[in-house]
């Protein structure tokens, strides 16, 4: 089980990684399901979390010319974050935007705790929904 916080933790990052594909794997070779739940989530979690402090640190370098995001771009992402707030880290388990929304939880200096919180709440619930899925479609094939 190892192996799959690591997986889920890289997955979080903006690294590539298929912690749903490790978490069925293990499912199927008949690992506890409500162990593989918590692993996953708490590596998943780690990895934004990760994402959060990193959005926290380069907030100090806005103003290099190598910073990654015009201020302009800044200022409309800012506007954005507002609008949804914090409640868009319940979509920071998709793929391809989930990411960036943790990192600008940071860049937007949500407190630790309350991203903490919504962070969990989203990864325990995909990961859920993913062994909801395995024990639907994944059991005759685990025969």
């Amino acid at each position: 089980m190892l192996s799959l916080f690591f997986v889920s933790l890289v997955s979080a990052t903006l690294l590539p990684g298929g912690s749903e594909v490790w978490l069925a794997r293990l499912w199927c070779l008949g690992e506890p399901p409500l162990g593989l739940w918590a692993v996953a989530t708490a590596g998943n979690t780690l990895g934004s979390m990760i994402n959060v402090a990193m959005g926290r640190y380069a907030r100090q370098f806005q103003d290099r010319r190598w910073f990654p995001a015009s201020p302009r771009s800044l200022a409309r992402a800012e506007r954005w974050y507002h609008r949804f707030g914090e409640l868009s880290l319940l979509i920071s388990w998709a793929p391809i935007i989930g990411d960036p929304l943790t990192v600008l939880a940071g860049v937007f200096r949500l407190p630790w705790w309350r991203a903490l919180a919504w962070i969990v709440v989203a990864k325990g619930a995909r990961y859920a929904v993913v062994l909801l899925l395995a024990q639907q479609w994944l059991l005759p094939l685990c025969q």
